[in-house]
């Protein structure tokens, strides 16, 4: 089994929906803001080359929409999917599979571009394309707090090409060595994958810890539906990662893409700071 880091994407988000009431005065020490309280974030999609599939985890948030949503989005380097995906030596049409987390903006909107002839186009056409049944529900009939973050343009091309699949908390997981947790703190049906190589297990923490500033308890993001739910499903998963040695990789840090973690007199903390490339020579 392959491990690749892509980006997608590098952007700005505002630090007090990053970081919701954990007061800016301890959250800058982390995370520096710039002059309009904007942090920096990554979009960094996981590839898992293994038996002759290659699965995508989660795709950015693609090109397509008008200059304005960009403005807003603060995008800050260029960065594209398909040509960091080329420089790791994949090719669009060799993705067997990709698996949305969930369809937020930012993690589905690679998945589909705008061709020339002013149509949407799939970006890995000979791929199944994943994402929980409750997720799409969700996402079709958006509530008030999500419903910017929802674009149809983003995902209703792959279903009417039959190339949405919707999994259910039941199924058992389509991906062999990839566990699915399924979680409803951010948004209903996000899907956590725990990647399991031959002597480790690699979680795909998406945005249910989004940064490893993010690893203390009480920092929930405010863009959270159900923050209390996050509480309670990010205390339970983080003792579980610290008890099983879990690798945290993180979708939206901008300046670490793996940790451990560790019990400290304050909590649970990041440990060793790793990349994929790092394992990888371990």
């Amino acid at each position: 089994m392959e491990l690749y880091s892509i980006i997608a994407e590098n952007w700005k988000m505002d630090g007090g929906a990053v970081f919701g009431v954990v007061p800016k005065t301890i959250w800058k020490k982390n995370y520096p803001a710039d002059e309009k309280n904007n942090v920096p974030v990554k979009s960094r999609c996981l590839l898992v080359n293994h038996d002759d599939r290659k699965i995508l985890i989660d795709t950015g948030m693609g090109r397509k929409q008008n200059e304005k949503y960009y403005h807003y989005k603060y995008l800050t380097h260029k960065d594209e999917l398909v040509r960091n995906l080329r420089d790791k030596g994949f090719e669009p049409d060799e993705i067997t599979d990709v698996l949305f987390t969930h369809l937020h903006d930012d993690h589905v909107g690679g998945a589909v571009y705008l061709a020339n002839n002013g149509k949407y186009k799939m970006t890995f056409p000979n791929a199944r394309h994943y994402v929980s049944r409750e997720q799409y529900v969700w996402a079709v009939n958006p509530n008030l707090r999500e419903a910017a973050s929802y674009f149809k343009e983003n995902f209703e091309p792959i279903k009417d090409a039959d190339q949405l699949i919707f999994l259910e908390r039941k199924d058992q997981s389509p991906f062999d060595g990839i566990e699915l947790r399924f979680f409803d703190g951010h948004t209903r049906g996000q899907i956590i994958p725990i990647v399991n190589t031959e002597d480790k297990k690699i979680v795909f923490a998406a945005d249910f810890i989004p940064s490893v500033a993010h690893i203390p308890i009480p920092y929930i993001a405010s863009v959270d539906i159900e923050p209390l739910k996050a509480l309670v499903e990010k205390e339970h998963f983080i003792n579980e990662a610290l008890d099983n040695q879990y690798i945290l990789f993180f979708e939206h840090d901008s300046f670490y893409e793996c940790c451990t973690l560790k019990q400290t007199k304050k909590g649970i903390r990041a440990d060793q700071i790793l990349t994929l490339e790092q394992l990888r020579l371990n």
